[in-house]
């Protein structure tokens, strides 16, 4: 029997809600077999009865060619398109509202909630001249919306926020200092207690060690 399948050949072609469904899955149980299984059904968008007819070595050469896919280093993906909107991740991080900056705290290391993270970070252009564009002010009852964002603009935005986690916390401290009247001490009992971007980037790490996307 010959079965049509559709490899995504980038993290472009998978979706956040994709990815979401096999980490649901991934936490009731570890056989491999069965998780290969549903990773091609999942991210080849194909009934798992016709993955289990598929020859073995078959089987064998679309897991690893998805498995490569979430090997690689993601570089930032700034803009996007989804349902005809475009989409664009926000062009100034020192601009954050104390709000945004909460939810992304809040979210960023809860996969079952990351839409809402990525509701923050990417937001609708508004305006564009150029490379440079404006972006549709904070929304949070729109996070829905990103649930299909493709899965490449998820991982390079986690990846960014990794390697941005000291500057990050630097702006965040200065907001707080100048926006809410908080001194520096004050500011630093924050992220101490687990609100600031420290524990963010604990949870970014363990993202990422689990991708297995090299840090280095």
């Amino acid at each position: 029997m010959n079965i049509n399948i559709e490899i995504p050949t980038s993290l472009e072609e998978i979706t956040l809600s994709q990815y979401k469904r096999f980490l649901n899955i991934q936490k009731q149980t570890e056989e491999s077999h069965f998780l290969n299984a549903k990773a091609i059904e999942i991210f080849c968008d194909i009934d798992l009865k016709d993955v289990m007819r598929l020859k073995v070595a078959d089987f064998n050469i679309i897991t690893n060619k998805i498995n490569l896919l979430f090997e690689q280093k993601p570089k930032l993906v700034q803009t996007f398109k989804l349902e005809n909107v475009h989409y664009g991740f926000i062009p100034q991080l020192d601009d954050m509202t104390l709000g945004e900056y909460i939810d992304i705290d809040t979210y960023i290391g809860d996969w079952e909630n990351m839409e809402k993270t990525m509701n923050v970070l990417y937001r609708p252009i508004v305006s564009k001249i150029k490379k440079r564009y404006a972006i549709k002010e904070y929304d949070v009852n729109t996070s829905d919306a990103l649930l299909d964002m493709p899965l490449s603009a998820v991982l390079s935005s986690i990846f960014f926020l990794w390697n941005l986690g000291n500057d990050l916390s630097k702006t965040i401290l200065k907001y707080l200092e100048a926006e809410q009247g908080t001194n520096l001490m004050q500011s630093q009992t924050l992220t101490e207690n687990g609100v600031g971007i420290n524990q963010s980037t604990r949870y970014l790490t363990e993202i990422l060690n689990g991708l297995k996307i090299s840090l280095n």
